[in-house]
């Protein structure tokens, strides 16, 4: 059996990243007026502008009778600069928890610790470098290693690490706000999938217990959803939509009336698993299902902006 000691890791500094924090999304400034009702005629009434419209509403409405919205992202939402529009939404109370895949978790940790993430596989992997930053494994590795226990995931163990350590871009991890906002992070690894797999500090034991008991939490999270909650799965082809599925049948297999509520999935490319297991299998006429293509960096803010023009009008008329 090949021997995981003798792998060669080297510092973060010398790796080249693709993605920097000045390239993330900008909400300084951002001012949405509350005397009016700003999206008033942006869409159509008509196929996916009504829709969306649909979408909003139902996200709005879900805040306002304190109902589970979910975002469960792929890691590319992330990397497309989008962190301060989930983190907002989860600062406001209108998203109330957040799923992510592993590599979700790894790009989450690396913007938090330097500001950048994202190296390029195709120069790395040629020189047997891909996935050896030895920051990026030795402590996320050590933060799981620290705090997961029988009940700690592995989303509240690596944000805790990041939010006591004051990482210096804390502020754009969404796995630090879910610590400090109490919020559920929760983080669902595939064993061999991620890099930090590769390290020797890596322990698939602990990696496992982690990942198990967010997929409990997630489960538990799910419980509130029936009449009136909303999930969204945002960039993941397989993963998040399989997750979905199962705790959903759990949360209905115990007794919770888990109906009647909204499923968006929105990528660039639609797939067959979140097709049938976020937008029609879980409705079948108890709720509704909606696809939404197109690229995650124009996709997501112009429904960031939608959604919480609308709760401020809301608000404005009580």
């Amino acid at each position: 059996m090949i021997d995981f000691k003798k792998i060669k890791t080297y510092p973060i500094k010398k790796r080249k990243n693709r993605v920097s924090i000045t390239d993330f999304v900008n909400l300084r400034g951002v001012d949405i007026q509350q005397d009016r009702n700003p999206i008033e005629g942006l869409f159509p009434n008509i196929l996916k502008g009504k829709e969306i419209m649909e979408i909003v509403e139902a996200v709005v409405n879900a805040h306002k009778k304190k109902k589970t919205v979910i975002f469960a992202i792929g890691a590319h939402v992330i990397k497309c600069g989008l962190s301060p529009v989930i983190i907002d939404l989860m600062r406001r109370g209108i998203v109330t928890a957040v799923a992510m895949n592993g590599a979700g978790a790894i790009h989450d940790y690396e913007i938090a610790m330097i500001g950048e993430t994202s190296e390029d596989v195709a120069v790395e992997v040629k020189r047997g470098r891909f996935g050896m930053v030895e920051e990026t494994g030795a402590e996320m590795n050590s933060a799981i290693n620290k705090f997961v226990n029988d009940k700690v995931g592995m989303g509240e163990a690596l944000g805790r690490a990041i939010y006591e350590k004051k990482l210096k871009y804390r502020e754009y991890s969404i796995l630090s706000h879910g610590y400090k906002l109490k919020i559920p992070v929760t983080i669902h690894s595939a064993i061999g999938t991620e890099i930090i797999h590769m390290h020797p500090s890596a322990d698939g034991a602990i990696i496992g217990r982690g990942s198990f008991n967010d997929f409990k939490l997630f489960t538990s999270v799910l419980c509130d959803i029936e009449e009136g909650g909303c999930f969204f799965n945002i960039g993941s082809a397989v993963i998040l939509p399989e997750v979905f599925i199962k705790a959903l049948s759990i949360v209905r297999n115990i007794g919770y009336k888990a109906y009647n509520f909204t499923t968006i999935n929105m990528d660039m490319i639609q797939h067959y698993r979140p097709q049938v297991n976020v937008v029609s299998r879980p409705i079948q006429g108890d709720g509704k299902g909606y696809t939404l293509t197109g690229h995650h960096e124009i996709m997501l803010p112009l429904l960031y902006y939608s959604i919480v023009a609308r709760v401020q009008n809301k608000k404005m008329k009580k």
